[in-house]
């Protein structure tokens, strides 16, 4: 979605510009950070461990994140500084998520908590956040759809696509959370597993990102294939699918 005018900043205060995307990572961060403590907090553990699992792996998720996304887009930064800029954009959800995995893993053996728990926990803030960021990319006019002939709109809204990937992922963990045969574990990588699929058979799709391999654009309906999400998506996605099934059968 491309909005003529529209500003990423919503306030200034002298030097200090408050802006969009920074708005919705701090809610991000708040919402995930409560219901992670929360529902922590009601599966027995304490609240200073939770506190400190939850604000490592939002560090290290954030660095993480803004790593990967730098080493794949390498031309787009002429200086070390603004690769430092997350203010204005640019993060790797995988990388995020590897940042922040490898993190809760350290420190849940430090605190002696379950991992599986633990990522269980942060699947609702991921889910929000992701929701919320794809709302902060229209106003740092990122994340743009390619072109279209066949819908009523000229170019595909993807950071709305994305938005609602975040929203029907939520949803998704919710219903399944109901199931309490689910063993610790289980919820995160089946959220990897369906995030991944609707990420990479949707909003990729989409999404005017450079192509590899054979690459395909038809330029009617507005799709193309295959982006570097196209290509990671499967072995992810399976990856994701036998951890779980492991999980299940108590194998790990």
């Amino acid at each position: 979605m491309f909005i003529e005018n529209i500003s990423p900043i919503i306030f200034r205060i002298g030097p200090l510009a408050v802006r969009w995307y920074g708005l919705m990572m701090g809610i991000s961060f708040a919402l995930g950070s409560y219901f992670f403590i929360k529902n922590g907090i009601k599966k027995g553990y304490s609240e200073d461990s939770l506190f400190i699992i939850i604000v490592a792996a939002i560090i290290t998720g954030i660095a993480g994140a803004r790593a990967i996304y730098v080493l794949t887009n390498l031309s787009d930064f002429i200086s070390p500084v603004e690769m430092l800029r997350i203010d204005r954009g640019g993060l790797s959800f995988h990388g995020g998520l590897l940042g922040g995995l490898l993190s809760a893993w350290f420190l849940s053996r430090i605190h002696k908590v379950n991992l599986g728990d633990m990522l269980d926990l942060a699947v609702p803030g991921i889910s929000v956040g992701y929701m919320l960021v794809r709302i902060a990319n229209i106003f740092n006019q990122e994340i743009l759809g390619r072109t279209t002939l066949f819908f009523p709109f000229a170019q595909h809204p993807t950071q709305i696509y994305g938005s609602l990937i975040g929203l029907i992922s939520l949803l998704i963990h919710n219903i399944l959370a109901r199931n309490r045969e689910n063993k610790p574990g289980a919820l995160f990588w089946l959220f990897v597993f369906y995030y991944s699929l609707l990420r990479g058979l949707i909003e990729e799709t989409f999404r005017a990102n450079p192509l590899f391999l054979l690459g395909y654009i038809n330029d009617f309906l507005g799709v193309g294939f295959f982006t570097l999400t196209h290509l990671i998506t499967p072995p992810l996605a399976l990856m994701a699918w036998w951890i779980y099934k492991r999980i299940q059968k108590r194998q790990i």
